[in-house]
């Protein structure tokens, strides 16, 4: 029997995808937790701000004062959306990145494995195999570089959409004020 047959290897896979998926779904619920917990103080405000604004408009008497009230109402209510906005860019880029570290953790051990199963069998291997070995260790090295350079400008792409993101985001808020202002 091989080391490939064996239970205990088996239950070792067993027990790592086990924990895998554990890590995974914990990640998962925390970002629930987080998204909830934001949506439910944004809610809040939200009606807590409707309420004053709404008992503000009630005590006004004069018909010009209503329509500057309501441009100074509707203010705060812009910045506090695109706030809500960041906030929950923010909770999806945190977990985006930890997935991602995760997997790419994963792959880096599955890679390993391989290799030194590779290892193991070239060692059992006839003669004149060590070519054949060679090459796939050359081809796993390969693929591996070509994930990386993929990996790298995949992030690189991301952090620049974000960069742009965010400067749209800023530029039409600081629009809006200025719009409001004049």
């Amino acid at each position: 029997m091989t080391n490939f047959a064996s239970p205990e290897l088996f239950a070792a896979a067993a027990k790592t995808n086990l924990e895998s998926a554990v890590t995974l779904a914990n990640t998962s619920f925390a970002r629930v937790e987080r998204l909830s917990a934001l949506n439910l103080n944004t809610a809040r405000a939200a009606l807590e701000d409707s309420i004053a604004a709404t008992k503000t408009l009630l005590a006004v008497k004069d018909p010009q004062e209503l329509v500057k009230l309501q441009a100074e109402l509707a203010k705060p209510m812009q910045e506090k959306a695109v706030a809500y906005g960041r906030s929950v860019y923010a909770l999806v880029s945190e977990g985006q990145q930890e997935f991602v570290k995760f997997f790419e953790a994963q792959v880096a051990d599955l890679n390993s494995k391989f290799l030194a199963a590779l290892d193991q069998a070239a060692k059992s291997a006839p003669a004149g195999s060590e070519a054949a070995f060679a090459a796939i260790k050359q081809g796993v090295a390969a693929a591996n570089s070509a994930y990386d350079n993929v990996s790298r400008a995949a992030k690189q792409a991301v952090e620049a959409a974000e960069a742009n993101a965010i400067a749209t985001t800023d530029s039409a808020v600081k629009s809006v004020r200025t719009r409001k202002a004049a």
